[in-house]
């Protein structure tokens, strides 16, 4: 009698480690989380895919510079100055230099908070 409870014993344990019961668990209770929360229809649909684009194109544009920002405003520009190699560089050279400027106000401050975090971390 002994001798079966072990052997049943040994059996339930090879199961458990075999199975693998908390990888299970959790791989369920994702699922059933996915499948439970109840999602969007209007995003799935693509209703809203206009006020998504407005917002993005809102936080993308915050700043007054005059450069194209997204590949449709560069292909844009790419196709107004296509035979016109003079004007073409003319662009460039004053949204390279817009982009300088953009930088150059940024990284001081950033390099800044950088060095004191650098020296804060080594004390």
């Amino acid at each position: 009698m002994a001798n079966l409870f072990t052997k049943a014993l040994n059996n339930i344990k090879f199961i458990y480690q075999n199975f693998e019961f908390k990888r299970f668990l959790a791989t369920a209770l994702v699922v059933f989380l996915v499948l439970a929360t109840s999602l969007d229809s209007t995003i799935e649909s693509g209703r809203s895919s206009n006020s998504v684009t407005r917002r993005l194109d809102k936080v993308v544009h915050q700043d007054d510079a005059d450069r194209p920002k997204t590949t449709g405003e560069w292909n844009k520009e790419a196709r107004q100055t296509e035979n016109a190699p003079g004007k073409r560089t003319q662009r460039i050279a004053k949204e390279s230099g817009e982009a300088l400027k953009q930088w150059s106000s940024v990284y001081p401050d950033t390099a800044k908070r950088s060095a004191n975090e650098l020296q804060n971390s080594n004390k």
